[in-house]
């Protein structure tokens, strides 16, 4: 039986459910972190999640926006959290993925799941009183 979220601390689900759009994105976030010296482009991103270079383009800039990652040039990127305490919070949640990894995937699923449903039920019929 797989973990549930509830295994994971306070701290690392608050920052899945605030600062984690996407599995994607944290794949991404955990390639650039393991290679922290490497300059990763949208070809390079794509080869390695496997996925089209728009979206590896799009999670770089993610990445980048959420200050995780820095521009290197104009088309590169390198892992480059913008504070010590965001750094600290990406150390937590790797290792809390390694040991976790359906917990915190469930978890990210929870959320994307739960903003679908909010949007759905934004366009749902009511029938006036």
């Amino acid at each position: 039986m797989a973990d549930p979220p509830e295994h994971l601390s306070p701290d690392v689900r608050r920052f899945i459910l605030t600062s984690v759009p996407s599995v994607p994105f944290l794949e991404a976030m955990l390639l650039m972190r393991a290679d922290r010296i490497q300059h990763w482009d949208a070809p390079r991103m794509a080869k390695a999640l496997y996925t089209r270079r728009k979206a590896a383009a799009d999670l770089l800039q993610q990445l980048c926006d959420a200050g995780i990652a820095a521009a290197e040039g104009t088309t590169a990127f390198a892992y480059r959290p913008a504070s010590d305490d965001l750094a600290q919070r990406l150390d937590a949640l790797a290792g809390c993925y390694t040991t976790h990894l359906v917990a915190v995937t469930d978890l990210i699923h929870s959320r994307t799941e739960r903003r679908a449903q909010q949007f759905a039920d934004a366009f749902r019929w009511k029938k006036e009183d």
